[in-house]
């Protein structure tokens, strides 16, 4: 309130001046003249910013706005002799933007506590120690230090120490992650315990933070189509409003020659016909759901996006890194003879010193080797796995075509997924199955989807096998294999323009082109992807598919009582206008009309924060 304390004591001090001169009044203290001067003075006192935001208005050529309809109204009330009515119209019209500027910063603040986020300095490392200077002055490569309580001020790879990191400011996550050598951490973060240092990665200008900040700040400028169709609605609502004022005063004057009368039903149908509580409520309640999607960790782009999301009636995936956690992991181990520690510790210790994925899923099921499995003489075979010895013994590790090369009779499995066989001295000791796992959170996802009725569809390049075991696993409605971006992109388009809006979740780096051509592109765990927050019109701060539907609801809910403030605003102005223009409704009773339907439609829209 403290930055709305002078408009407050404006107020005040034309509410009791107004109180004061309807005393005098009523009393016959005073001349004529003098009463006309409190009445005056407390005019000029709550009026005079909007008139002057009307002058300038009609000077910029925006002549018909809610300023200019709250001027000619309140004036010529004076110029008849209602004092106490003109104040008391201004008055309560002050009031009613009072209210309406404490509710948009209440939404803003809602936002705008995003820009906390960002820290402005950090702590660099140098061969003299550490020092504390300007972010944006940091380079990649450069080591910052950060301490307990502090906020991680640039996205990094962590090069020493361990911690627990608070990520609920960037993905809406409130359970810390444990972090330590070679984890990566983003800008905006908070180091829960130990002390971490951090090589950066990622300049002020690209941090995780600063894409978030330029976001949020600009999400006002796309609008949705419902904002777009009261600024049209206004532009033509209130030149007609303004003509029929016109009309009212001028027609039956010359009529009854109740020149007094008619002027005054004419004043009261301007104040009733302000669209004050539209053109307020509906860009205010978007702006509230844009704030409350960003305080759970999605960041949408606009009000057009918002709405969109709430039409939506197919939902369509990618798998790699979408529905599943994109990296492998050990799901089976099918041991022959030997038990499944040593068959993955043989494993492991064979593929110890490569670098590909499946040895690394090996090697993270396994854990630390102990010393006395040590693999010598090691050789990669391209394309089949590798050759070792093992104390002494002949090691294979790879793929069917592995095996058979070498005259290994091996056995087939049942699961889905990389097969990666294991032969000592010639015999079969088994298999070990490698596969994306499915997130924990895609089948609640899926099924939740479907019990909103919309269709669920997955696309991806991996192959059809791989496919039809998510598809299965998840129950999804329909899904297609092995394609290429372009081809995507294809299969998208025939869900366009069936009946709802369509939407995409991808990992928003190969998935561009098919994110872009969807009426709703969602970038699923695109922190620090640049092609995600282009092609993106939703952006999950963490890869959790689950956040769509949540997306969804606060679409639909922020698009209800966009609605009901449509329907509640025009329905009452009709109403007191038809009213007005046969006399059964004065200035006072206008104006309590119309900041209470502006009160009541700026409380509506604050819902869409919670």
């Amino acid at each position: 309130m403290r930055e709305h304390r002078v408009d407050i004591i404006k107020i005040a001090v034309a509410a009791a001046l107004l109180i004061f001169g309807i005393a005098v009044s009523a009393a016959g203290i005073f001349s004529p003249f003098v009463r006309m001067l409190i009445f005056a003075l407390a005019y000029i006192t709550v009026a005079f910013e909007v008139v002057e935001d009307s002058v300038k208005s009609i000077i910029s050529g925006e002549i018909f706005d809610e300023n200019f309809l709250m001027s000619i109204a309140s004036i010529g009330a004076f110029i008849i002799g209602q004092y106490a009515e003109a104040v008391f119209v201004m008055l309560f019209f002050s009031v009613g933007e009072l209210f309406e500027h404490i509710a948009e910063d209440r939404s803003r603040k809602s936002i705008k506590a995003i820009a906390e986020i960002r820290p402005d300095t950090a702590c660099l490392e140098n061969e003299n120690g550490t020092v504390r200077v300007d972010a944006k002055n940091i380079n990649i490569g450069d080591i910052i230090v950060v301490n307990p309580g502090e906020r991680v001020p640039l996205d990094g790879v962590v090069a020493a120490g361990e911690s627990a990191l608070d990520t609920s400011a960037i993905t809406g996550e409130s359970v810390p992650r444990d972090i330590g050598a070679g984890d990566m951490v983003y800008s905006g973060c908070i180091n829960i315990s130990g002390v971490i240092k951090v090589k950066v990665t990622e300049v002020f200008a690209a941090s995780t933070a600063t894409k978030i900040l330029e976001l949020v700040e600009n999400s006002n400028a796309r609008r949705a189509k419902r904002e777009r169709f009261i600024t049209r609605f206004a532009g033509y609502y209130t030149p007609v409003v303004v003509i029929s004022a016109l009309l009212l005063a001028a027609v039956p004057s010359l009529i009854t020659h109740e020149y007094a009368k008619w002027i005054y039903r004419a004043l009261v149908f301007l104040v009733v016909s302000c669209p004050c509580a539209l053109v307020l409520s509906v860009p205010l309640t978007y702006f509230a759901g844009i704030g409350a999607a960003a305080k759970k960790g999605i960041l949408i782009k606009g009000g057009d996006a918002l709405e969109a999301m709430g039409g939506v009636k197919t939902m369509v995936f990618d798998k790699t890194g979408t529905l599943t956690n994109g990296n492998f992991s050990v799901v089976a181990v099918h041991p022959q003879k030997i038990d499944e520690r040593t068959l993955l510790g043989i494993a492991a210790a064979a593929e110890y010193h490569s670098s590909h994925p499946i040895s690394a899923s090996l090697k993270a099921a396994y854990g630390k080797l102990p010393d006395n499995i040590k693999a010598e003489n090691v050789r990669e075979v391209r394309g089949l796995g590798v050759m070792a010895e093992i104390s002494g013994k002949k090691v294979l590790v790879g793929n069917d075509k592995l095996m058979s090369e070498n005259g290994i009779v091996f056995r087939e499995c049942h699961r889905t997924g990389a097969i990666v066989h294991v032969a000592v001295d010639g015999e079969y000791y088994g298999h070990i199955v490698i596969s994306d796992t499915v997130k924990p959170e895609s089948k609640k996802a899926i099924s939740l989807l479907k019990s909103k009725g919309i269709k669920t569809v997955m696309l991806t390049g991996d192959s059809e096998r791989q496919a039809l075991r998510v598809a299965e696993e998840l129950s999804l409605e329909e899904y297609h294999a092995q394609l290429l971006p372009e081809e995507k992109v294809e299969i998208l388009e025939t869900f366009l323009g069936k009946g709802g809006k369509v939407a995409f979740a991808g990992d928003g780096i190969n998935d561009a082109p098919v994110l872009a051509r969807a009426d709703v592109g969602i970038a699923m765990g695109a922190l620090g992807s640049d092609a995600a927050i282009e092609a993106a019109d939703i952006v999950l701060m963490d890869d959790n598919p689950q956040k769509t539907v949540t997306a969804h609801d606060i679409s639909l809910k922020t698009s209800k009582i966009v609605l009901q403030n449509i329907y509640f605003s025009i329905g009452v102005k009709m109403l007191i206008l038809l009213l007005s223009a046969v006399g059964l409704a004065n200035m006072w009773a206008a104006s309590f009309a119309d900041v209470g339907v502006l009160f009541l439609a700026v409380m509506n829209s604050l819902r869409a924060m919670r």
